[in-house]
């Protein structure tokens, strides 16, 4: 017995210096765009294009006033956007101050993989679902190709991508959290667990159209542990023992991540058979989220389910950047002073410093299948 775990793990070290030396002898990727589909977690202006404008003190802290993003900064898909050398992708909504000729970002706060039947007004989920996300992007770049042989300037041309790069862009998804936040509230796990086939294989045919249409790398993050999010915790007391884990993440809910993560997983792997010529990174973004959250005072952070932006003391709650009248004074849910420390930035969404720890972890490779870091991510393994 002792032999055969010396072997197997002779072997697996094999396995992993052979990998870390294939990738070393590849080029770094040159992506000239990013496409972006997903949620609040990599929004960066279409919610507040199509709605009511996010406001201070979202965006203070790098930005120095609201950005569009859920955030005090921000978030992956920025981070991203550096690793890669290419400016922060403008939201397809927002009509006045964008630049597309590097990518475009159709995600949009509150979006679901599948159609939800409620309005943004109910519960807060928007109506441009991953699939109205697609026809968004097929409408863009079908409307570039038509102003690119258009323009008669090639000044008027280095405003728009070039119809060529849309086959050598990055597409990224980071989506499905909002799917599983409804299913919370309007199913029992088991009728959970059952939809998750289909809103996996809605995520598949996204992935599925664009590929149809030339695009080839896709970087796909899985969905983080929403058991997590301090929301989850707002107006809960005496819970059962055993509801908690040891860091005071939602078991259960966390459990229906996993679950979700797990078939995502397997729906790419297939997808990599269907899509012969493509290259497709699964990227595990739920163990970076709960390996901070898990390790936070080691890391420098404070408590994961600290709140830094908004108002909470026993069951009153104020939300970021709102105010209201509290025992007949009027209170502001206002930010935490050291923003650097900040898990959660207002219940539901991660502080810039937590999303850049995240990015650190994911765009190495270390954590995605195959282990490949986003630079070589054009690369089919």
């Amino acid at each position: 017995m002792e032999l055969g775990r010396l072997i197997f793990g002779g072997l697996l070290l094999l396995w992993l210096v052979s990998g870390i030396a294939r990738c070393a002898e590849l080029k770094e990727c040159v992506f000239p765009a990013i496409y972006n589909f997903g949620d609040s977690n990599s929004d960066t202006g279409g919610i507040s294009a199509a709605f009511e404008p996010i406001r201070a003190p979202y965006g203070d802290g790098f930005f120095h006033k609201p950005a569009g993003r859920d955030s005090d900064g921000r978030l992956i898909i920025d981070f991203i956007a550096e690793k890669l050398k290419l400016p922060y992708l403008s939201a397809y909504l927002n009509s006045l101050g964008t630049e597309y000729r590097h990518g475009a970002n159709f995600a949009t706060g509150g979006s679901t993989i599948r159609r939800q039947n409620e309005t943004i007004y109910e519960y807060g989920i928007s109506p441009f679902a991953l699939d109205m996300q697609i026809v968004q992007f097929n409408q863009f770049k079908a409307r570039t190709n038509e102003l690119y042989r258009q323009a008669k300037t090639p000044s008027e041309r280095s405003k728009l991508p070039v119809p060529e790069e849309f086959a050598k862009a990055l597409y990224t998804f980071d989506i499905g959290q909002n799917d599983l936040s409804v299913g919370f509230r309007k199913m029992n796990f088991d009728q959970l667990r059952a939809a998750m086939p289909d809103i996996v294989n809605q995520l598949a045919s996204a992935v599925q159209n664009i590929y149809q249409q030339g695009g080839r790398a896709f970087w796909i993050h899985n969905t983080g542990p929403i058991g997590c999010l301090p929301v989850n915790l707002f107006y809960k007391h005496n819970l059962p023992v055993g509801y908690l884990d040891p860091y005071g993440c939602v078991n259960d809910q966390n459990e229906m991540a996993k679950e979700f993560n797990r078939q995502l997983k397997d729906r790419v792997i297939k997808l990599k058979t269907e899509l012969p010529q493509a290259a497709i990174t699964y990227v595990d973004v739920y163990s970076a989220k709960y390996g901070l959250i898990s390790n936070a005072k080691k890391e420098g952070f404070d408590d994961g389910l600290k709140i830094c932006c908004g108002y909470h003391v026993n069951d009153t709650h104020i939300w970021c950047g709102n105010k209201a009248n509290v025992d007949g004074k009027e209170v502001y849910g206002g930010s935490c002073e050291n923003l650097s420390k900040a898990i959660s930035w207002d219940g539901v969404h991660y502080a810039e410093a937590a999303n850049q720890w995240v990015a650190n972890r994911i765009l190495n490779g270390s954590l995605s299948d195959p282990t490949i870091p986003i630079t070589q991510a054009c690369y089919r393994h």
